[in-house]
């Protein structure tokens, strides 16, 4: 088990990764999938969820329908995103290409079908609060396909997470997650806060399930890539600091940017003056800092992030307003334009700043993480092009359990890398075991949304 666990950690271990270029394109391939199954969806597919309070929609559905459409959702969005990570990993220019020409000829179809009119809800709110449920699923969606197909030799390494510096496909998983959750925060959303204590109280599970995941991980003798995050720190934890720094310096959304710009510089000039040689040194001490010296440090990368995503949300979708979002007419060129600005900084830090590192969340890599999610959203609102667009079952079923979906999968990609041994299971092996696992997941998200099952943790 110990050479097994060695050879696990070194199998992701001193990787580069991959072109910024090729990250651009795959984050573009996801969302275009999205906006074409929108436009295939039929009137007639029933969606949502099944309520007890709601007789006329349990009486009209059935659970077969329910599943059917669900699986023909995971075919067109899932399973294509898995395919992509994976089998077609070396065919990624191609396969984009097919599918923005697919998308594109389903859209034309559906327009004159309509006689090119919009029977969507376009420039209507209701038609954004649909394009961020889709933003958060596909987020969700390619850290549950990356965090088990990593551990196959079928997953190219230059998607893996990049050891110092360097950009790749699963650098983008903690950054995306905290600026989706920025997005939907109710500092965003001008929502006047319960106090700091209270906040920070509602960070307790979190903490819990990090603590969790060393006792589980260190029992079970699982593989731990140290210079992730360090020793003890975990994802988790990350995400409870981000939420106690924020409480404790509570400030309104319309004033977030400006210190969350100041926190950013602050800790990127500090990693120019040395820290940057301290955090990629692989000396760690005996002290608690010292062996979490990624974790605790780059927490204020973190932090920074989180509070320019609330500025952004409470900019592009709420302003003064927490009960309603803006048009989506007026969003979506703004959209556009900051993708395109946030690109263009990337570049410009990348190569005279420094390079981009998601170990230390330098300023590099926050811009990157809000330029490929702003290209997500500015996709995704293409959908606005679409008449009588609806947004499928599947991803209204995983934003309503969200973090335990992202529970779920973790504790099958632990199950799976204890039943089986990954890097030694074939090309076929491992591709069947990504889709069966992929499937379940979808399954287990659209029964509970089915039956209105909403847990809420945290």
């Amino acid at each position: 088990m110990d050479s097994y666990k060695l050879e696990k950690e070194k199998f992701v271990t001193n990787l580069t990764g991959s072109s910024m270029l090729e990250i651009a394109v795959l984050t573009m391939t996801i969302p275009l999938l999205a906006v074409f199954r929108h436009s295939t969806i039929s009137n007639s597919i029933a969606g949502g969820s099944l309520k007890k309070t709601d007789d006329a929609v349990a009486e009209s559905r059935n659970l077969k329908t329910y599943l059917t459409t669900l699986c023909l959702d995971y075919l067109v969005i899932i399973l294509p995103v898995s395919a992509f990570g994976t089998v077609l990993a070396d065919r990624t220019y191609i396969g984009s290409f097919v599918i923005v020409l697919f998308t594109l000829i389903s859209v034309a179809a559906k327009r004159c079908k309509y006689g090119g009119s919009s029977l969507s809800f376009e420039g209507d709110s209701r038609s954004l609060r649909a394009y961020i449920s889709s933003y958060r699923f596909i987020v969700m969606i390619i850290t549950c396909a990356c965090i088990l197909a990593v551990d196959f030799r079928i997953f190219p390494r230059r998607f893996a997470k990049t050891e110092t510096y360097g950009t790749s496909l699963m650098d983008l998983g903690v950054g995306s997650f905290v600026v989706v959750n920025s997005f939907v925060s109710r500092q965003a959303r001008n929502i006047i806060s319960t106090g700091w204590k209270t906040a920070v109280l509602s960070t307790i599970p979190l903490i819990i399930l990090g603590f969790i995941r060393i006792v589980t991980t260190t029992g079970i003798n699982y593989q731990l890539h140290v210079s992730e995050y360090g020793v003890h720190w975990n994802f988790f934890f990350t995400l409870a600091g981000i939420s106690i720094l924020t409480s404790v310096v509570n400030i309104p959304a319309q004033y977030s940017g400006i210190l969350g710009s100041l926190v950013l510089i602050g800790y990127q000039l500090c990693l120019l003056r040395g820290l940057n040689n301290y955090l990629l040194s692989d000396e760690r001490g005996t002290d608690i800092i010292s062996q979490n010296k990624e974790g605790l440090f780059s927490l204020f990368g973190y932090w920074g992030m989180y509070l320019i995503g609330v500025h952004l949300a409470n900019y592009l979708f709420f302003g003064r307003s927490s009960s309603a979002f803006k048009s989506s007419r007026w969003v979506r060129i703004r959209v556009w334009i900051l993708c395109l600005l946030f690109w263009l900084l990337t570049v410009l830090l990348d190569r005279y700043v420094e390079r981009v590192s998601r170990r230390m969340c330098n300023l590099p890599y926050v811009v990157m993480v809000f330029a490929n999610n702003l290209q997500i959203f500015s996709i995704l609102m293409l959908g606005d092009l679409v008449p009588g667009r609806k947004i499928s079952i599947l991803e209204e079923a995983f934003n309503r359990n969200l973090l335990p979906t992202f529970l779920l999968a973790n504790l099958f990609t632990g199950l799976i890398n204890m039943s089986i041994n990954t890097l030694s299971a074939s090309s076929f092996t491992a591709t069947c075991i990504l889709i069966v696992y992929t499937l379940v997941l979808s399954i287990t998200a659209g029964i509970a949304d089915f039956y209105g099952i909403k847990l809420k943790l945290g």
